[in-house]
């Protein structure tokens, strides 16, 4: 299946809604921008403050149309509100590969169950539509909350960058990388996380 940049993609199920995040989302997310700012301390682009948070969105926006990303909103059901955002980036159509990341949540919705919710859409999207063989995950190898989540859900740990990016504050982080397979989607993976939901 060919990847459509323009397409108005949703991805729900009973408890959590992804749709493509727009520049009016900066009202639904301004919450955490202005009241939970370490939700960004080891991110790249940061989004704390209203003039960060709309920074963060356009640079979404337009690596969105330059084809190499699809960031969404998430919209937690259970709870009737936006709980945070994540994204498919470094999309390699023709190598059947992408990243998955640029994921946070509000605090109130970090350990609910809400992360696996949006994994799964996610992971189905991209192995059973888009026929990706391989989804990489990365994160500040010191992000010790992050790579937890991922090892939880399947991921395996390929090794660390080291020096791979600069800080937001100055210097330099080691990236972890992890990933997922097809193989490893079709055989386990899909059955694991799913008793986790």
């Amino acid at each position: 299946m060919a990847f459509d940049f323009n397409q108005d993609l949703i991805l729900e199920n009973e408890h959590v809604l992804l749709r493509p995040l727009q520049r009016t989302d900066v009202e639904n997310l301004l919450y955490f921008s202005i009241n939970e700012p370490n939700t960004w301390k080891f991110s790249l682009v940061r989004a704390n403050g209203k003039e960060n948070l709309e920074n963060y969105i356009d640079i979404a926006i337009k690596a969105r149309d330059n084809k190499t990303e699809f960031p969404f909103i998430v919209y937690d059901k259970k709870q009737r509100c936006y709980a945070g955002s994540t994204r498919f980036y470094d999309i390699q159509l023709p190598l059947k590969t992408l990243q998955l990341g640029y994921t946070w949540y509000g605090k109130d919705f970090q350990g609910t169950g809400l992360n696996k919710q949006c994994k799964m859409l996610l992971l189905s999207f991209a192995f059973e539509e888009l026929s990706m063989e391989r989804v990489e995950f990365r994160a500040d190898n010191n992000n010790a909350r992050s790579v937890a989540a991922m090892k939880s859900i399947g991921c395996k740990v390929e090794g660390v960058l080291r020096s791979n990016m600069p800080t937001y504050e100055g210097g330099r982080r080691d990236s972890i990388v992890l990933s997922i397979l097809k193989s490893e989607w079709e055989e386990s993976v899909k059955e694991h996380l799913r008793a986790k939901l």
